[in-house]
């Protein structure tokens, strides 16, 4: 247990930022869940949103920590093969 005031403040202050960083990887994986749901049975139009939106989470959770920038780049990259994909079927 901290015995220090700063040590149990250094504790509070990971506590809130642990609880911060796992809404924002929940919030980033609702929306990829979101887009994968739109290539499999959406229109082309409502995927692309659906893309735009998921690359705007996963911009911001890499821009605030929570992922690595390069992680960033392969989810997106991912993404963006699996709508063109979509494109070129048709559906």
């Amino acid at each position: 247990m901290a015995h220090t005031l700063s040590s149990m403040k250094r504790i509070r202050q990971n506590a809130k930022r642990h609880a911060r960083n796992k809404w924002r990887l929940r919030t980033m994986r609702a929306s990829l869940k979101a887009f994968q749901e739109q290539t499999l049975h959406g229109s082309y139009a409502d995927a692309e949103g659906a893309f735009r939106s998921a690359c705007q989470v996963i911009d911001r959770t890499a821009q605030k920590g929570v992922i690595h920038k390069n992680q960033a780049a392969r989810r997106k990259s991912r993404l963006s093969a699996r709508l063109l994909a979509k494109k070129t079927s048709g559906k």
